[in-house]
């Protein structure tokens, strides 16, 4: 193999290592219905598997329709130890949370409960765009 093709192959790898998105954490606080009328979509229903962005991640209403794939990665209360289910669930944004900090998000208590322990009401998370 000739010295730029070996080249062409680093400079290919490293732009692939480096392309590869950072999930967010943070904290997912559960809410209940009703999820319509939403600030995003208004009167039109967007399923259950739904979340509400903090304002830094809501961006004056330009995240709405954003897909997110979210994972539990523990309780709060580190003694609690089977707080998450071990699986992932995919969210689209419908609304801004006005009361979240920055590094809140509230899901949809369908969602939460995909992800986590519905009782628990608040885990900590990792989210990434999809």
């Amino acid at each position: 193999m000739g010295v730029l093709m070996k080249a062409l192959i680093v400079i290919y790898m490293f732009g692939c290592a480096t392309s590869v998105a950072h999930a967010i954490s943070g904290q997912a606080i559960v809410y209940g219905p009703p999820y319509v009328p939403s600030t995003c979509f208004g009167s039109s229903d967007k399923g259950v598997m739904i979340l509400k962005a903090h304002s830094n991640l809501f961006v004056n209403g330009s995240a709405c329709g954003t897909r997110y794939r979210v994972r539990c990665i523990s309780g709060t209360n580190k003694a609690i130890r089977d707080a998450c289910t071990g699986n992932t669930v995919d969210v689209m944004v419908v609304d801004r949370c006005e009361t979240c900090a920055s590094n809140e998000i509230k899901l949809s208590q369908e969602a939460f409960a995909k992800i986590a322990r519905l009782a628990l009401g608040r885990v900590n998370v990792e989210y990434d765009l999809i």
